[in-house]
């Protein structure tokens, strides 16, 4: 039996009933309470999802019975609120992406290392059984070594259904930082670190109107593009815009001499089944599941419970989510600087789930 991790949660916003669903969809986790800056909203989702206690930010940081904090603040103070779960004296297992600054994002592995600590950090959606199932066919070889990949998030921004979509407009956020995460280390998921990233960027309007009739500036680049060189000399284009109303782009595909492979979407919940092409065959096949398809948010900070038990690495680990933060930084970076930008990490390329895993165990 493993020990379970006592799970507190800080920021109830818009994402906090995937990340509670999540918490209690694996054995290993226990809910004990939940914290905002709100504390009547506190209140009003424990008492909607039956979580113990809803307490203040300070009471829940000092609170010795919580081992580890999901971070599910704003993205402008991630790391604010990241660095005081670890000067508590507790894990923490943030939402994407793990800061807004590389030097943020190092202070944060800089201070769980010196406090013998984990980080961990979303999106923890490459260990869903699709991209899982990905990963075990590009392992096996069965589209040979992997040539190239496409990736691609097209829409029109989230300010027609979120609840408070500024934030989406203002520095930390837009397409890349909100929703590259996904992409970007799905990718790292599949092929390992990157080495090299060119880029462009724009910021096309200078305001959005939101369905509540707000007025949005745009203080962002709102469309990027580039390529991203691997290590292991694939190469990925990938585009991130909240720009498009409509298009016929796939989500992600890779391509290898032996065949090409068609992955669902990496912002979780796609439907859609991992699909094989290879010459001399008709059409796409279907491919089943290596994996459960019921895991949910969440399975990240499991595997780091499972992880700390073991003394093993964590797959959604800081490391990998600097990694990534770098690598979106760097589309920008080129743009500006009209050059390539090379990576100054790497990361370990996260190790494949094992087969024979139950919807509720990881170990």
């Amino acid at each position: 039996m493993v020990a379970k991790l006592r799970v507190g949660i800080i920021g109830v916003g818009n994402i906090s009933p995937a990340y509670i669903q999540g918490c209690r969809a694996f054995d290993v986790l226990e809910l004990m309470a939940c914290a905002d800056i709100n504390m009547e909203r506190a209140r009003a989702v424990a008492e909607e999802h039956a979580i113990p206690r809803a307490l203040s930010v300070e009471a829940l940081l000092a609170d010795p019975d919580i081992d580890v904090v999901v971070n599910l603040t704003v993205p402008a103070v991630h790391a604010e609120v990241s660095l005081s779960v670890l000067r508590a004296g507790k894990h923490v297992y943030s939402e994407k992406p793990l800061a807004l600054t590389l030097a943020d994002g190092r202070a944060i592995l800089d201070e769980a290392a010196a406090r013998g600590l984990r980080v961990g950090c979303a999106p923890d959606t490459f260990l869903f059984g699709q991209h899982q199932t990905a990963r075990r066919v590009l392992d096996e070889g069965t589209i040979g070594t992997p040539v190239a990949a496409v990736a691609f998030m097209a829409g029109h921004g989230p300010e027609s259904w979120h609840p408070n979509p500024g934030f989406f407009y203002a520095p930390g956020g837009g397409p890349m930082l909100d929703m590259g995460p996904y992409y970007v280390t799905c990718l790292v998921n599949l092929f390992g670190p990157a080495v090299r990233v060119s880029g462009a960027a724009r910021a096309s309007f200078p305001e959005r109107l939101a369905h509540t009739g707000e007025r949005i500036p745009v203080r962002v680049p709102t469309h990027y593009a580039g390529t991203i060189e691997f290590a292991s000399g694939a190469i990925a284009t990938l585009i991130t815009s909240f720009d498009v109303w409509g298009h016929h782009l796939p989500v992600m595909e890779v391509y290898g001499e032996l065949g090409t492979l068609t992955i669902p979407d990496p912002n979780g919940f796609d439907p859609r089944e991992v699909r094989l092409m290879q010459p001399g065959t008709e059409g796409w096949a279907s491919l089943p599941l290596a994996y459960p398809d019921a895991w949910k948010r969440g399975i990240g900070l499991a595997d780091m419970a499972y992880a700390i038990e073991a003394n093993r690495p964590h797959r959604a680990s800081g490391d990998l989510a600097y990694h990534v933060l770098e690598i979106m930084s760097a589309f920008a970076t080129a743009y500006e600087s009209g050059q390539y930008v090379t990576m100054a990490s790497t990361v370990a390329q996260p190790e494949l789930l094992p087969l024979g895993l139950g919807e509720r165990v990881l170990s």
